[in-house]
């Protein structure tokens, strides 16, 4: 067991050190982009290759300690490329530092395992760009699993 736990060690050290790499890439101010978030709706598991269903979270968050933003336009894409609908209908501001949530539910089966969201952005003047993550979360009797997904621009 001490083996094993040594290796667990390592590589939460690993993973931690390659995430606040990443945190600590310079982003140069922007005012909108468009940005792909990966997400999940079921991963499959077991031999049979079941799908295991999972909530996602789409979060939104204004890194910028003065300057908000407004979200254009948030669409939800499924693993084949169609839209499945677009989740909101009238902009909607992000304050500094503030954060804004969309929720699909694990019973939701719309997305897939290829879903994605299609996140649209803009503001008055340059920020901070928003820092834009997936969280999957999916229980089921005495299992579990969660990770997460990072956004990319995709349009400047």
């Amino acid at each position: 067991m001490p083996a094993v736990r040594s290796i667990a060690l390592a590589l939460f050290a690993l993973l931690a050190c390659a995430l606040v790499a990443h945190a600590a890439e310079a982003r140069p101010p922007a005012t909108g982009q468009t940005v792909y978030v990966p997400v999940y709706s079921h991963v499959y598991h077991g031999p049979k290759n079941r799908p295991f269903p999972l909530t996602c979270t789409l979060s939104i968050r204004n890194v910028d300690l003065t300057r908000s933003f407004r979200v254009e336009a948030v669409d939800f894409y499924n693993s084949h490329g169609g839209l499945v609908r677009g989740l909101i209908d009238a902009p909607q501001f992000v304050r500094p530092m503030g954060t804004l949530e969309f929720i699909v539910d694990e019973s939701d089966n719309d997305g897939g395992s290829g879903a994605n969201f299609v996140v649209r952005w803009s503001a008055d003047e340059p920020l901070n760009p928003p820092l834009m993550e997936a969280v999957m979360i999916g229980t089921s009797s005495n299992q579990g699993i969660s990770f997460i997904s990072r956004g990319v621009e995709i349009q400047p």
